[in-house]
């Protein structure tokens, strides 16, 4: 049950964050927005693959917590990295996004073993 909750409080913070950026932010992160895009895309599809990942481990009684943390400290990685590049002129933290998109491979090649 708290991946299923941790994938909703992320998807709800990705509408927000998106939304903020579409209205708050547009004419400061404009060169940038592509950017912030992004980090909420991919921010929203891990959300909803971590309310997925609960419900498989519930039905099929299997221990997916990992999955979950891997992909959440993806989202922070991934995402919040791409967030303050855009806002924040945070260029370095480039560096650190690569690690975020690994985990997201790690997670779902993790997913696919548990479930074979």
């Amino acid at each position: 049950m708290i991946l299923i909750k941790l994938g909703i409080l992320f998807a709800v913070l990705s509408v927000i964050i998106g939304a903020f950026g579409a209205h708050g932010l547009e004419s400061t992160i404009k060169d940038k927005m592509e950017i912030y895009k992004t980090g909420v895309q991919y921010q929203m599809f891990h959300s909803l693959a971590l309310v997925a990942v609960g419900i498989l481990s519930i039905t099929l009684s299997k221990d997916l917590n990992d999955v979950g943390y891997i992909f959440s400290l993806g989202i922070v990685l991934f995402s919040g990295s791409l967030y303050l590049i855009a806002v924040k002129k945070l260029s370095f933290l480039g560096m650190v996004t690569p690690f975020g998109g690994a985990l997201f491979i790690v997670g779902w090649a993790l997913l696919l073993y548990k479930l074979a």
